[in-house]
């Protein structure tokens, strides 16, 4: 799962709502951070929070928050919640929770 090699993207609604550089800490995390740690999933979340005006992915498990990640980003209240990678097993994709298919 979430093997750096595999073709990677973001959303339309993403790509609309954080900047590049938030897309690029999201896979950075995933590749540097959570591999080889943490069991992953097809899906994984992330949720957004203001720590000091600048942005915390904090990564969720089960429902819970297993790491936190700060970022220099500035923090905007326009930012979405909670983001998801999605690992199709061909190509791996960050979406918002609106975009996932039921």
């Amino acid at each position: 799962m979430f093997d750096n090699t595999q073709s990677r993207f973001a959303s339309y609604g993403v790509v609309a709502s954080i900047p590049g550089e938030l897309i690029d800490a999201i896979w950075a995390i995933i590749d540097n951070n959570l591999q080889g740690v943490f069991p992953l999933a097809h899906t994984l979340v992330f949720e957004i929070s203001n720590n000091h005006g600048h942005v915390t992915y904090d990564y969720v498990q089960n429902h819970e928050v297993v790491a936190s990640f700060d970022t220099p980003a500035t923090y905007s209240s326009d930012f979405p919640a909670t983001l998801l990678a999605y690992d199709s097993g061909t190509q791996q994709t960050i979406l918002l929770p609106s975009e996932a298919e039921n």
